[in-house]
Order: structure tokens, then sequence, then C-alpha cells
């Protein structure tokens, strides 16, 4: 994470130096997660906690949750205010999951088999989130917030099955009170990664995550009304074997880290340098980011500067003719389980985008997929 200090600032100017530039001050938002469940409820965040399970020490178990009416209509609210060169507001690449598992048949199975539902069926479920699926449409049209690909569901499911069915205290608690992502066990019992997706324990895990990719995939188009060009994998891990089934499955831009650790089963990686542009042998271009907006976050000191830090690397990214990338995840505007997090999210959102346009009255602001257009067609 960027601090201000000589080490790390040195560190984001090479990190900027390779790949793909333009002249134009290009801003991209990338927000993860939607759609997926993350916290279920405030009572199972508190039946956690009582068994032992720490996920206080954890901001997205504290305030992340599947997304309410209100946090997308605050978000399209303070998005609307702001215009860019173009006359055009800022736009949120919204990176999706699109399908949530389906407890009670899971566990009528003995956890032997995966049962799943789209998000849409999971909305209704829950008690203010009726409107979610029509403000996802209302935000395609708007050209507000568009959404990408993120996952089948943020959740690997060969590992969770396989913990379940070994009787991980932790899990089967989680699971029992619907939560999937867990990061402190019960009274500090180990806990797998359950939330990369795409991590791969073994060389056999390999053709259900193929047929994961082909069924989200297939879900997303049948959601939203076309298919999705970019893919994120959840968490970062991915086997590059996978990008085939991407290909044929339309997907033309895949998000990398600029260090990707590649998982090759067994507890192996293999570290893959990548740039923003960079094409694989199937002509796939990889994007990268370059900027950080978590203010939810609890891995950083409590008074870290988000939107000062982001213009400094918004800065650095223009200097060396970049275009300014901005991670920021959902849990930094969702305000389901705790409002005052949204509102604290959003307020320093708009103060970002208003000292951003100030600073450079020219930026254009993109999604992930017009800027993979702009770089396929230059």
């Amino acid at each position: 994470m960027y601090k201000n200090t000589l080490k790390s600032l040195l560190a984001v100017h090479v990190s900027n130096i390779p790949g793909w530039r333009t002249n134009r001050k290009i801003v991209v938002i990338e927000s993860d997660d939607w759609g997926s469940i993350r916290m279920s409820s405030l009572k199972a965040f508190d039946n956690l906690l009582k068994a032992g399970m720490r996920e206080d020490r954890n901001h997205y178990n504290i305030y992340d949750s599947l997304e309410c009416n209100e946090d997308l209509e605050r978000l399209f609210e303070t998005l609307a205010q702001y215009k860019d060169k173009n006359g055009r507001p800022p736009v949120m690449t919204g990176v999706n999951v699109v399908a949530n598992p389906v407890f009670e048949k899971i566990k009528e199975s003995g956890y032997t088999t995966y049962f799943y539902e789209p998000y849409t069926e999971t909305l209704k479920r829950y008690p203010a989130h009726s409107r979610v699926y029509e403000l996802w449409k209302e935000g395609i049209e708007k050209r507000l917030f568009v959404p990408i690909f993120h996952g089948r569901e943020h959740l690997n499911v060969q590992r969770w099955l396989r913990a379940l069915r070994e009787g991980h205290r932790s899990t089967l608690l989680a699971f029992e009170n619907g939560v999937t992502g867990i990061y402190n066990g019960i009274n500090g019992e180990p806990i797998p990664n359950f939330q990369a997706a795409f991590d791969l324990d073994t060389a056999e895990d390999l053709p259900y995550m193929a047929e994961v990719l082909s069924t989200g995939l297939g879900l997303f188009e049948k959601l939203y009304g076309y298919r999705s060009k970019y893919f994120v994998p959840t968490n970062g891990p991915f086997n590059n074997s996978l990008e085939s089934v991407l290909k044929n499955n339309g997907v033309e831009y895949i998000n990398s880290g600029k260090i990707q650790r590649e998982p090759l089963g067994n507890g192996q990686y293999k570290r893959n340098v990548r740039f923003l542009g960079q094409r694989n042998k199937l002509g796939q271009i990889y994007l990268t980011r370059n900027c950080f907006f978590e203010p939810s976050s609890m891995e950083s000191p409590a008074n870290t500067d988000w939107v000062g830090n982001c213009l400094k690397e918004v800065e650095i990214a223009f200097k060396w003719h970049k275009p300014a990338t901005i991670s920021s995840h959902r849990v930094n505007y969702v305000g389901f389980l705790h409002p005052e997090n949204r509102a604290r999210g959003l307020k320093q959102l708009g103060e970002l985008l208003g000292r951003m346009l100030k600073t450079w009255p020219d930026i254009e602001f993109m999604t992930s997929v017009e800027l993979g257009d702009v770089i396929r067609n230059r």
C-alpha cells in the first residue's frame, strides 16, 4: 500500500515505467466484489465474534455486504455531480461476481455437491435490496456503473467443500451463518483462503475452474445482455492455462498484478512479470492498476490520507504518460451493515474526484473496457 516515503515513492515511479503510454489523462476506477455476499448480517457477525472468530480485525467482514438499494442510489448521486473534459461523469467499472452458494442445498448433500444461484436470487433474501438489479441496469444506461466479470462466485468452491467435509470448525460455523469469506478462526484456528476462487490446490481442480468460468460468463451475459470483455480474477491467483477458456467466451482483456503469482498446484507458484498493454499468445491484453483508494481499510493507519495518497499516485501515472487506474473495492461504498461507512467512503470519493478535476481539468473518465479498446486500437 502506498505510503508517503521516499522508498515507496520511488517504487511507484519505477512500477509505472514499463508498458503502454499515452499523452491523454485517462482515469479508470475499478471496484471489486459487487454481487458477493461477504458478511450476511450483523447477527451473523456477532455469532462469529462470540465463538472466538475475530472478524472484527478485518474491515471486509465489518463493513462489506451484498449491496443494497441505497448503496447504489447514493453512489450514482455522487458520481453524477462531476464531469470530465468531454462533459461525461466519472464511471466505475463494477467488478462483479454473478452467483452465490445455496447453503441449504449444499448442507442437504452432506457438503458433497455445490449449488449456486444468480445474485439476483440472493437479493430476494435480503430486506433492502429490491431494486438493486434494476439499479445496475440504470447504471449501465447512464454510464455511471458498468459491470464486468470477476468470477462466478467469490469463492474457491472445491477448497471450501473440502474444508466443510473435513469438519473444519470455523468454516462450518461460518456456513451456518451464511458466510464464506472468513479470516480469523475459532481461537486462532488456521483459515484457508476461500475468497481466491482460482487459486489451485491441485491440477485436478482445473477442469472445474474452467466450468466455473464458462458458466459464470454465460450467466453474466444473461444478466446484463452483453459479453464481458474484461476479467479480474478474485484475489488475483489464476492459472494461465485457463486464459483460453476466457478467450472462447469473449474475454479480450485480463487484469493482472505487475508481478503475477500463477498457481501451479501443490503449493507451487510461478512469478510472471506483467505490464500495461502486454499481450499473451492468444492476443488478449493485460490491464494493470497503479493507484489505490481504499478509505475503509484497516490495513493502513487510521490517519491515512487516502485522498492525498491517491492524487499523488495519479500524478505519478500522468508523469509517466500512463492512464491512472484506481483500485477501490465495494467495501468503501456500502452501508447495509453500517451506514456511516457508506457516508464516509462517498464523502472521500467526492473529495477525490473534485480535487482530481481541479488539478487536471483535461481528465477523461473511461471504463476498463474502453481503455482496453484504446490500447488495442492504438
